[in-house]
């Protein structure tokens, strides 16, 4: 999944199981993209549960998210 834009959606929700999780970058199209990965409770070994891709515009959105939502 390619992530286009974030929209803050209010919710409650839980503190989720921990995960194994793992990220990857590349170019394609002389575009750089970060992708994350997580996986079942069997681990790494099989395929991904989740993959999520974002470019460089995207990640600069996120990290500016995650410096408003901790207050770094």
């Amino acid at each position: 999944m390619f992530v286009d834009k974030w929209e803050k959606e209010n919710r409650n929700f839980r503190k989720q199981d921990v995960r194994e999780t793992t990220y990857s970058s590349t170019v394609v199209g002389g575009e750089k993209l970060f992708q994350i990965q997580t996986y079942g409770a069997e681990g790494s070994t099989g395929s991904s549960k989740q993959t999520i891709q974002f470019d460089k515009q995207r990640a600069l959105e996120l990290i500016d998210i995650l410096k408003k939502e901790f207050n770094l």
